[in-house]
């Protein structure tokens, strides 16, 4: 009786939502539930007439199943929209569709947006095929699932995301969002499938979410700043990864990012600062790692900044400055002896590391530090021992 008591309070207050706003249900445009007609247009039909209400405005997506090609949404808007789903979007069935749009769903220069409920399914089973066996589809292309670019203001809530092709969720230069309570999930061997990826981002905060994927559960590119994560469930993946940054040489830092609250399993890296090995100008500063758990995760702590994935490495110094970088109570087991290490720029060292009350084990072996062109200090208990 609670429960049932509860799913019509929830409906309830939809409908009221509904009813305070200009509301544009995407089946009264043309869409079909049915997750075999094209409802691409009827989409595009029902944003315009929502990004053109002088009202806030909701876009409401059904129960259902619904078959939508690369799409564009486009601002500025009049007011504020809320992206209500109940139902699902299918991305095509053939990969070669989006495989070269480099995104499925787009919000574009949006101020003022709610992304609320609902799920997204990339199909990107046949993409991350091809890029693992054949030499005809190119590395970088593929499309990722919800993208924001130029966008502020944003919040996406309770959101599903499966299988994308490429990442599930990015921001690019983007202003004061919150992503709460999403759920992202594709197979540890989906190639480039990271869960959530911002860059030249501002004012980001990440919370009681879960990945489980093919790389990085965050990425946090280039010229981001201010961002908060915090109660992140992560693994499979690649951990939480702070670049890789020095991709070019002018390149913008990052700073002032916390992760705080969340628990690490059977990852490849837990939290990770990443750079190339060349000249650059860009740097990663006031970052602190806080109250995390380590389930089995192969280098819980790491610093890389001689990061060469694909084995064409620049053999240079990495230009990037690392500093005031914090590691407060993390535990857990290691799945390697190796549990923290730094690999730090011969030109530029790490700067200002800070370690805290650090408890990593692994089993039966002692865990041990790896230092390299790193400046630091501790306390506290630290298992490892330090190797500053």
């Amino acid at each position: 009786m609670a429960g049932l008591m509860a799913s019509i309070a929830t409906t309830v207050i939809f409908a009221m939502l509904i009813d305070s706003h200009a509301a544009y249900n995407v089946v009264n445009f043309g869409a079909k539930p049915n997750g075999r007609t094209d409802s691409t247009q009827a989409f595009l039909k029902a944003w315009a007439s929502a990004c053109a209400s002088t009202s806030p405005s909701t876009v409401y997506v059904p129960k259902g199943d619904f078959l939508v090609n690369a799409i564009s949404l486009n601002g500025p808007c009049k007011n504020r929209i809320s992206f209500q789903m109940d139902g699902t979007l299918l991305a095509p069935s053939d990969y070669k569709v989006l495989a070269t749009s480099g995104y499925w769903v787009l919000f574009h220069s949006v101020n003022g947006l709610s992304v609320v409920g609902g799920s997204v399914n990339g199909r990107g089973a046949g993409f991350w095929d091809c890029r693992k066996n054949s030499s005809s589809c190119p590395s970088g292309s593929g499309a990722r699932s919800v993208s924001f670019v130029n966008c502020a203001d944003i919040v996406v809530d309770g959101l599903t995301s499966v299988d994308s092709q490429m990442f599930h969720l990015s921001l690019d230069a983007c202003k004061n969002v919150a992503i709460k309570n999403v759920r992202i999930m594709a197979p540890a061997s989906s190639p480039n499938t990271d869960g959530i990826h911002l860059q030249a981002s501002t004012g980001v905060t990440i919370t009681s979410s879960s990945v489980r994927t093919g790389d990085d559960c965050i990425s946090i590119g280039e010229g981001s700043s201010n961002v908060k994560i915090d109660g992140m469930a992560c693994g499979p993946g690649h951990g939480i990864s702070i670049g890789s940054l020095g991709n070019r040489l002018n390149e913008a830092g990052v700073e002032n990012v916390t992760v705080s609250n969340s628990v690490f399993t059977a990852t490849q890296n837990g939290v990770r600062i990443k750079s190339w090995g060349r000249p650059s100008s860009g740097f990663a500063k006031n970052i602190e790692f806080a109250s995390i758990v380590m389930k089995d995760v192969l280098n819980p702590i790491i610093i890389d900044q001689n990061y060469c994935p694909d084995n064409t490495c620049p053999h240079q110094s990495s230009g990037v400055q690392i500093s005031g970088v914090t590691y407060n109570n993390i535990r857990g087991t290691s799945a390697s002896q190796v549990a923290v290490k730094f690999d730090c720029s011969s030109t530029n060292p790490c700067k200002g590391i800070r370690m805290e009350n650090i408890n990593l084990t692994s089993g039966s072996n002692a865990t041990m530090s790896y230092c390299n062109n790193v400046q630091g200090s501790s306390k506290g208990d630290i298992v490892p021992k330090t190797c500053f």
